[in-house]
């Protein structure tokens, strides 16, 4: 498996992570009985919860990004030790990401989620290049 495919089943093992620590955190804030119903009213989050929320929708999004720029990596036999370093990279941004967030570190949320944008969109560049 090359290094890119390698971090991209790892960046999907951290949004699994992800989404069990949002599920947990939602499901203590809005309560079982609520969490187990049809949600026909809505509750709203703690603030935690609601920053895991809001960093795992943002690891979709830059999920969706990330994984075209390995398949363009690797179906364009592409990969090279810059674009796997520019995996890594992506990576090692989202995982600092989390915390960043979840504790409201401005304005270093913000950065840490630039280090995985342009890892991402350096990785594209360098296939087509």
């Amino acid at each position: 498996m090359t290094p890119e495919l390698t971090v991209l089943a790892l960046a999907a093992i951290l949004q699994a992570l992800q989404f069990m620590a949002y599920s947990v955190a939602a499901n203590m804030a809005v309560g079982p009985k609520y969490a187990m119903g049809p949600r026909d009213e809505p509750r709203a989050l703690t603030i935690n919860a609601g920053r895991l929320q809001r960093a795992l929708n943002n690891h979709f999004e830059g999920l969706i990004l990330f994984t075209i720029a390995v398949v363009v990596v690797t179906l364009g036999d592409k990969g090279t030790g810059f674009s796997a370093a520019c995996a890594w990279a992506y990576l090692g941004a989202r995982i600092f990401y989390i915390p960043a967030y979840y504790f409201g570190l401005t304005p270093w949320r913000s950065l840490i989620w630039a280090v995985g944008f342009f890892a991402t969109i350096l990785m594209i560049l360098s296939a087509l290049f």
